[in-house]
């Protein structure tokens, strides 16, 4: 580039106050595309994150990255700060083929328990000090570590019933009180979807809970480590959360991948995936206030059928743009598949009708539960989370926007067509299940007002400049060596995305950073001390969607 720009500059004042305040921990540099990396010593980890948060004030960890080279193990954590994400900085830990051994980050940040056991289940780094190191996404007897090189995918895998705590072995706390345990799930409808929650219960209060996912483990990250950037990948992120956030999730791969090569994106393309992706949240958002009716108080005959009913129309709408009504596949590398639909005045009128009755249908929404007796007594002051533990869970989207966390990413790391829209951040600070379904009820109005915007700039954009695509290569292949970490604000929250190229046309290492993951991962916290209708809706109010939890 000719020039500096003032972003670079900040960045480059903030790499080095880091690397003053590291000096004495920081082996080597390793940058990453998006932040500086310090590389550090496994036994030295929990130093180092503890002066970053409370010196630096990175006081979100988002994600944890685990993989294998063919001379050491790494881990690598993310670390950003809630009040300004465009200030990042990757702490990378190597440890020797032989003994993959590092110290815990949970005592530093609690979400990283469930990271970690995620990276020693699927590659087997051990971390020492952790709480609670077991498998999370496969059985505990599995064999082997499925992301290692030398993982052999033919070795017989039987779990005998031995091999399993028993459910009806005596069970009590450590005060001597008699507790049951209850198992919720793996099959069962307030789940939303095949989710085993073991709870233990003291008369019938919660004293205990551990969610445990992974029945629906689908080997995303490897298939797409199998995949070419170029058109391989894409279709794989629709099936993260399949009920809403398609067009957010193939966002979150497309700025990924498209920082990491240097694509551009056009600007009328810009807007069209800044439409998209806001008809994207309202179709989540949609599902997520009408299932949680239907959880908190089996309301099925209006709410969640209302719900059913705009969702339909939403569908429609992308029916028409991408010719799919689940399955979207409509962003490209660079821009989007193709134009929006001739003739284009039809278009837009659907889309004004949609968005003209939306008000309306909002207003039914509130009838029928915020101001509704029966759901206040089952939500307000349930499943309360505080801002602080919002932020030790690494809890994102309207989860930790509802417990008073001012973070959005279209906001606080601009990408798309938003800065150039008005729009407002929606928050509250009771942090509870009432709370959290305000939060969406409102962020539906603000899609809408940005969508509304979206249309307006499209009907009058120029027919000679309406590019929806750069110039890609045919054949994608990264520097070498190269690593980023990018993420979008998804309907759940902060979707990411990690990479490391190796110089051809897949990449080395792909991992997915889902918001319910985390998010899930905080329901120990808000459901603890109620009572178990509390934990259903506590659970319902995370909209979570465990094809992306398990991924």
């Amino acid at each position: 580039m000719s020039s500096q720009t003032s972003s670079e500059t900040q960045n480059g004042t903030v790499e080095e106050s880091l690397a003053d305040i590291l000096a004495s921990y920081t082996i080597a540099h390793d940058d990453h595309y998006n932040a500086p990396g310090f590389v550090v010593r496994p036994d030295e980890v929990q130093d180092v994150l503890r002066v970053l948060r409370d010196e630096a004030g990175f006081d979100h960890c988002p994600n944890v990255t685990a993989q294998e080279y063919g001379d050491r193990f790494e881990s690598i954590y993310h670390l950003r700060k809630y009040d300004d994400p465009t200030e990042e900085v990757s702490v990378i830990v190597p440890t020797p083929r032989d003994d993959p051994v590092s110290q815990s980050a949970e005592s530093v940040y609690r979400t990283a328990e469930w990271h970690e056991r995620e990276a020693y289940d699927l590659v087997g780094i051990h971390y020492e000090d952790h709480p609670d190191l077991r498998r999370i996404l496969l059985p505990e007897t599995w064999q082997g570590h499925p992301l290692r090189i030398d993982y052999d995918q033919d070795e017989p895998q039987v779990v005998t019933l031995e091999s399993h705590a028993n459910p009806l072995e005596d069970d009590h706390r450590e005060d001597g009180a008699d507790t049951m345990y209850l198992n919720i799930g793996p099959h069962h409808p307030a789940t939303h979807g095949v989710l085993h929650i073991e709870t233990i219960l003291s008369g019938e209060q919660v004293v205990g809970l551990d969610p445990d996912p992974g029945y629906l483990h689908r080997c995303e990250e490897q298939m797409c480590q199998n995949s070419t950037y170029r058109n391989q990948i894409m279709p794989y992120p629709d099936r993260w959360d399949y009920l809403g956030g398609q067009i957010l999730n193939e966002w979150a791969y497309a700025r990924t991948a498209e920082d990491l090569a240097g694509l551009d994106v056009p600007d009328y393309a810009q807007l069209i995936r800044t439409m998209s992706g806001e008809l994207s949240r309202i179709l989540s958002h949609l599902l997520a206030i009408g299932t949680f009716a239907l959880d908190v108080y089996g309301e099925f005959t209006a709410t969640f059928m209302y719900t059913l009913r705009d969702r339909e129309v939403v569908q429609s709408i992308f029916e028409d743009l991408t010719g799919q009504r689940l399955m979207f596949n409509y962003l490209r590398l660079g821009g989007v598949a193709w134009d929006l639909p001739e003739p284009r005045a039809e278009f837009f009128e659907k889309l004004r009708e949609f968005l003209d009755d939306l008000p309306h249908k909002l207003d039914e929404y509130h009838d029928l539960l915020t101001t509704n007796e029966l759901f206040q007594l089952r939500c307000v002051d349930t499943g309360v989370l505080s801002a602080d533990m919002a932020k030790q869970y690494g809890c994102t989207g309207p989860v930790a926007r509802a417990s008073g966390v001012d973070y959005d990413l279209r906001r606080d790391d601009p990408y798309g067509y938003y800065p150039e829209l008005d729009w407002e951040v929606v928050t509250a600070e009771e942090g509870d299940n009432y709370a959290r379904v305000l939060c969406r009820l409102q962020e539906v109005e603000q899609s809408a007002r940005i969508i509304d915007q979206c249309v307006d700039l499209l009907e009058d954009w120029p027919e000679d400049s309406r590019e929806i695509q750069s110039n890609v290569p045919r054949t994608l292949r990264p520097d070498e060596d190269a690593e980023i970490y990018r993420a979008v604000e998804a309907a759940k929250g902060e979707l990411g995305i990690y990479i490391r190229s190796d110089g051809t046309d897949k990449p080395a290492r792909f991992h997915i950073r889902s918001p319910c993951f985390s998010n899930l991962h905080a329901l120990e916290e808000m459901a603890t001390g109620g009572y178990v209708p509390d934990l259903i809706a506590s659970l319902a109010s995370l909209d979570i969607v465990l094809g992306e939890v398990d991924r």
